[in-house]
């Protein structure tokens, strides 16, 4: 075991009860009254630290003061310091003139995740953990994948079949073992047999009703907060982003208010979830039940097409004066040629939902032209390149001549 750096006190805390939850349990989840499932979060001492310090460690560990982990080595690719880009254009167009968008596709495998398996990951070789194993379709897998192969211990994936192609080569190149079943459940129910009976290391949820994913790496995404916090000199208004089991919610909300203590914020943002079917829209308006569903299907946006909200998304949701909304495939599809055509940002649909849901989120007046929105890429339209195709026009085949281009430009429009 390694020795504790930092703030961090070396345990953890059940947010509900407040009761100390030691290390060597905090990878499962509590049950909670109605059947729902609740991850105790790291405990920190920020009377400890002088602000926001730094370190000179790689990548978002320059924050370890206020990561959950210890002296030991840290597992990095470079990740964190994504840029902020301004959307001037698109701003321009729904209202919203200090619209900005955090591109978390410049990361090493090209998505957010890498901020969670960053951490997690190092928290597992720290710990002395030879194996991880992760549920996913996509780039929680992928992510992970690449950052157990960093650490060289061994990573397990249970996909699903219909998962697309370049996530599972992803997956696959990083060597990772990759396996696909059938049913999404029943990867949960292999991967809660090898966490309690082998303790290979659980890097994402793996129960139902869901509660989130290894309380370890959530963490990660508390660096987005500080990031933003030094870009805009401050914190925006509010923040949209595509949300499923509500991981990145519970994370940039801590980060935040970690902001507030720590004496270098007044405020936190709203955070806004962004989602296909509705389960943190129906969530803010009745309150959380564990086992209440929406109606769902396929999804472009697969990769967040839960149709049961996390109490972690909710409580994140809900203590920051929160919003959500919900978009369909056309217009998720849409956002993203929109956002590729007008800014020159080409991310994956589940990304691209959170930009779908801006102009409804302008409609209820959740956020105005006052406000400085952030909306936050999470990855790379080249995960799923045959689904933005299959929305285009094939490419004209045309003499070479500069009629014949003319012609095609015209039809181009």
């Amino acid at each position: 075991m390694s020795v504790q750096t930092g703030a961090y006190l070396g345990h953890l805390t059940h947010p509900l009860t407040g009761a100390h939850v030691e290390e060597a349990d905090a990878y499962l989840p509590s049950t909670v009254e109605g059947g729902g499932h609740v991850y105790a979060v790291p405990e920190y001492d920020l009377g400890a630290l002088r602000g926001l310090e730094t370190t000179d460690d790689p990548g978002l560990f320059r924050y370890r003061p206020l990561l959950p982990i210890g002296t030991g080595p840290v597992v990095s690719l470079g990740e964190g310091g994504t840029p902020l880009v301004p959307l001037p254009r698109l701003g321009a167009e729904l209202g919203l003139p200090a619209l900005a968008l955090k591109d978390e596709s410049r990361n090493p495998t090209w998505s957010y995740k890498d901020r969670l398996a960053a951490v997690a990951i190092t928290k597992a070789v720290q710990q002395g953990r030879d194996t991880v194993v992760v549920s996913s379709t996509g780039n929680h897998g992928a992510a992970v994948a690449a950052y157990a192969a960093r650490a060289g211990i061994r990573c397990v994936v249970l996909t699903l079949a219909s998962a697309p192609l370049a996530m599972t080569t992803l997956m696959q190149s990083y060597g990772a073992v990759t396996v696909a079943v059938e049913k999404p459940t029943d990867r949960w129910v292999v991967m809660r047999q090898v966490v309690e009976e082998r303790g290979w290391v659980p890097m994402s949820g793996f129960v139902g009703p869901p509660s989130g994913s290894n309380p370890f790496g959530v963490e990660g995404y508390k660096t987005i907060a500080y990031e933003l916090h030094a870009q805009l000199g401050g914190v925006p208004d509010a923040i949209v982003a595509p949300v499923a089991y509500g991981d990145a919610l519970a994370g940039l909300a801590r980060g935040f208010e970690e902001l507030v203590a720590l004496g270098m914020s007044t405020t936190v943002p709203r955070l806004i979830a962004a989602e296909p079917f509705g389960p943190y829209e129906d969530a803010l308006e009745h309150g959380w039940r564990p086992t209440a569903a929406q109606p769902a299907g396929a999804t472009v946006a697969f990769s967040i097409g839960s149709p049961m909200a996390t109490w972690q998304g909710w409580d994140a949701l809900s203590r920051t004066r929160g919003a959500a909304a919900s978009a369909n495939d056309d217009a998720t599809m849409a956002a993203q040629r929109r956002l590729a055509g007008l800014e020159g940002l080409f991310l994956e649909p589940s990304s691209t939902i959170a930009v779908a849901v801006l102009p409804e989120l302008v409609d209820r007046g959740v956020v105005s032209a006052r406000d400085r929105v952030v909306v936050l890429g999470t990855s790379t339209g080249l995960k799923d390149v045959p689904t933005a195709a299959s929305r285009l026009p094939q490419t004209p085949v045309i003499e070479p001549t500069v009629a014949a281009l003319d012609a095609a430009i015209a039809d181009a429009g």
